[in-house]
């Protein structure tokens, strides 16, 4: 089949490169403009269009594709040009008007990094860590103009343990997506097949798993120490947990796990503890958590180990 593909960062990069190692032709890709990044602001092409560049794909870069405007009729009449079967969309970062999504034969298909209708939206897997999910999992669906509202064609499933960073997390379905839409797109009596069998979303089971914000990152002590430790494995490694050290400086939290220690005398941010697992701070419901991974202002982020070595912490400090 004629593919056509469009997507953003590495989650996206992965199911490219699976599908580069089927018997698909890919007629396009995809991608976001390039952005300045990193401190000297340079402009840097994203993980998919670098992959796309290696292996001699046309690269097609449209800010939008909006009817309202020359530019964007210009962006859906090329992309109409390549005659595609499907588009497959994966972390993409641009709405798809619905002249856009019935342009390709077989329409468009999403790779979502979760169980819809579980967690539609920017940050399906940061929130399922957070609010302590035991599993999530790909959905391969077909597209439609809602936000994650389209018909499921297939599922995986993909356990979340306690040792889970969205880091680590986002690893594992970036795989599972790539194996995924490879099944999917496995023949095109395959996809009829799906196309046959697909699901409507239940409304009623709907969950958004809105945008993160810096400022959410920001640990409340007072917290239970399940939730601080969910949420510090939930933003790493963006927009990673802090706490601060003055008005002008954070310690930023990279990872944590549940401490055996009880705290029942402490206050709630109060270092209770220091071994080689880590630092052990209270929390509010007098169990702690143990930060085995830390960054001072300026300097590289530390192990347990490191930590402890350079004594900038004390027992009895208040975080």
């Amino acid at each position: 089949m004629k593919i056509i593909f469009a997507g953003t960062p590495e989650f996206a990069a992965i199911a490219l490169a699976s599908l580069l190692n089927t018997e698909h032709e890919i007629v396009a890709v995809y991608t976001q403009p390039d952005r300045k990044a990193g401190r000297g602001q340079k402009l840097s092409a994203s993980a998919v269009k670098q992959l796309a560049l290696e292996n001699d794909l046309p690269v097609y870069q449209p800010l939008h594709f909006k009817s309202s405007t020359e530019e964007g009729l210009m962006a859906q009449q090329e992309l109409a040009a390549l005659n595609a079967d499907v588009m497959v969309v994966a972390a993409y970062g641009l709405i798809l008007p619905q002249v856009v999504l019935d342009t390709p034969k077989y329409g468009c298909l999403n790779i979502h990094g979760s169980l819809l209708p579980r967690w539609r939206g920017a940050a399906p897997i940061q929130r399922a860590i957070a609010t302590g999910d035991t599993e999530t999992g790909i959905t391969i669906m077909k597209m439609a103009a809602g936000l994650d509202t389209g018909d499921m064609m297939f599922k995986t499933i993909c356990p979340i343990t306690s040792e889970d960073t969205s880091a680590t997390l986002h690893d594992k379905l970036a795989a599972q997506g790539a194996e995924a839409i490879c099944t999917v797109l496995a023949s095109e009596e395959k996809l009829q097949h799906y196309f046959a069998t697909r699901e409507v979303q239940d409304e009623a089971s709907t969950i958004y798993a809105h945008k993160l914000s810096k400022s959410e990152a920001q640990i409340d002590w007072t917290q239970t120490a399940i939730e601080i430790d969910r949420n510090i494995r939930a933003f790493n490694p963006w927009p990673v947990a802090f706490t601060p050290l003055d008005d002008t400086q954070n310690l930023r939290i990279w990872n944590s796990s549940l401490s055996q220690h009880a705290a029942h005398s402490a206050q709630a941010g109060e270092i209770v503890a220091m071994d080689k697992q880590g630092v052990h701070v209270a929390c509010g419901d007098h169990h702690c958590i143990c930060i085995n991974n830390l960054q001072w202002p300026g300097g590289k982020a530390l192990n347990a180990v490191q930590i402890v070595q350079t004594q900038k912490l004390t027992l009895g400090q208040i975080l």
